[in-house]
């Protein structure tokens, strides 16, 4: 990753999922026909695990599964994956049992351990655990903690299509700060379309990428949390790609329903240090 190239692979096309919710048809041949900077940015092709036998026969470019049922659902969609000959580069799976979070995430553990030992998912596969968006509680934590033990990886909703899903800075900073803790990677979804930190037409207060990157490697450099609540509130920051470059070691991406908006954003070095970002052409 150089210092020029931060932004590679940082956003998962999640564009068949609210708000943009597309036809996976037309969403899976647009993914595909992606060329220069856009590809370059775009990493996965995020699809729902009930969506996978749909998938357009001879589709090749890497995907990313979100399970829509619990741990004992995790292993299907990989061995579905391996039939059909799909790249899998990521299986998403939340924790749904508010009352046991630890339990919940110890299962989820379990799985994937059996679907390695089957065979049906890869060891570099990796597993990102979505914990609720709630304060990072006793359980919460001892909840990250098993994700972090097992050497799965973290997933932190960033935002939702009604204003309340938009986590506040200080929550988001605590999240951010318990996946540094443990030094574990995380990724994000939803809400993070532009570069800085905006109050959007529905009135949420929405998080930029920018701004997440940029906490990250403050908080990872020993910031204090003021500071890194500061970062993340910051609507005028203007980072150095070599500090963006550092977070993603931890901040790995995040998905989008958009992949325009930010391509505009990083295009027009909003948020960047300079006059707007270049990369392959």
């Amino acid at each position: 990753m150089t210092t020029e190239h931060f932004w590679t692979g940082l956003v998962d096309d999640a564009a068949t999922f609210p708000p943009g919710d597309a036809d996976l048809a037309t969403a899976a041949a647009a993914h595909a026909a992606r060329s220069g900077e856009e590809a370059a940015l775009v990493g996965s092709f995020v699809v729902r695990d009930t969506d996978l036998p749909a998938l357009p026969t001879g589709f090749d470019a890497p995907v990313s599964v979100v399970v829509t049922g619990g741990a004992g659902q995790l292993a299907g969609p990989a061995a579905l994956c391996r039939r059909r000959g799909l790249v899998l580069t990521g299986l998403d799976v939340a924790l749904r049992d508010l009352d046991d979070l630890a339990g919940n995430a110890r299962r989820v553990v379990a799985a994937v351990d059996a679907a390695r030992a089957e065979g049906v998912l890869d060891d570099d596969v990796p597993v990102h655990v979505e914990l609720p968006q709630s304060e990072a509680t006793y359980a919460w934590l001892a909840a990250a903690d098993e994700v972090a033990a097992a050497e799965l990886r973290l997933k932190l909703r960033t935002g939702g299509v009604e204003p309340h899903q938009h986590p506040s800075a200080p929550l988001l900073a605590s999240w951010i700060d318990a996946a540094l803790d443990r030094e574990t990677p995380f990724r994000c979804t939803a809400g993070l379309h532009r570069a800085l930190r905006h109050t959007a037409e529905d009135g949420a207060e929405r998080h930029g990428f920018v701004n997440v990157l940029a906490a990250t490697r403050r908080a990872f450099d020993g910031a204090a949390r003021d500071e890194v609540v500061a970062t993340l509130e910051d609507r005028a920051l203007e980072a150095d790609p070599a500090e963006l470059a550092g977070a993603r070691r931890w901040f790995t991406s995040f998905g989008s329903c958009s992949t325009s908006e930010p391509m505009a954003d990083l295009r027009a070095g909003v948020g960047v240090r300079g006059s707007g970002v270049r990369g392959p052409a």
